[in-house]
């Protein structure tokens, strides 16, 4: 039996991907640099928030077995992720 937070983790990665092809589609479709400049934008949201949620359900299903300095490290690196994503 596959454990709940990796399901939710899946699930949530299918529907990143699904997003970013629906995504790579609709540009094709409207063959416009400006309408493709807007949808990628709306995708630079969609991926640090998923990488936050499956990063959270994960430390979620791995609270017992890692440690509380370990998981903050894990949220601080994720932090200085998408900080770094908008220094400039």
């Amino acid at each position: 039996m596959i454990e709940k937070a990796l399901l939710t983790i899946i699930i949530l990665r299918i529907f990143s991907g699904s997003v970013d092809i629906t995504a790579a589609m609709l540009m094709y479709k409207f063959n416009d640099l400006e309408k493709a400049f807007y949808i990628n934008t709306l995708l630079a949201l969609v991926g640090p928030v998923v990488l936050i949620i499956t990063t959270g359900v994960a430390l979620f299903g791995l609270a017992e077995k890692i440690s509380l300095t370990r998981m903050i490290c894990l949220f601080a690196g994720i932090i200085l992720i998408l900080f770094s994503l908008k220094a400039k």
